[in-house]
């Protein structure tokens, strides 16, 4: 069974990114879309990660990164 939502863990694991990384881009507003399910419950729908992966393509690590 695929879940629809993850939490922060394993959204991060999804991304292959760090715990610490996806909390800091929560923080700063540059991370996916996330639902707040109680005062200390995040989750991530899998589209809306999928959708921010796919929003930061980039051809050369020249380009200058927005947010």
């Amino acid at each position: 069974m695929t879940r629809a939502y993850l939490r922060t863990r394993d959204a991060a694991s999804y991304l292959g990114v760090g715990k610490s990384t996806l909390e800091r881009k929560r923080i700063e507003g540059t991370g996916p879309k996330f639902r707040r399910l109680g005062t200390r419950m995040i989750s991530y729908a899998v589209a809306d990660l999928d959708a921010w992966a796919s929003e930061n393509v980039h051809t050369s690590t020249s380009e200058k990164l927005v947010g």
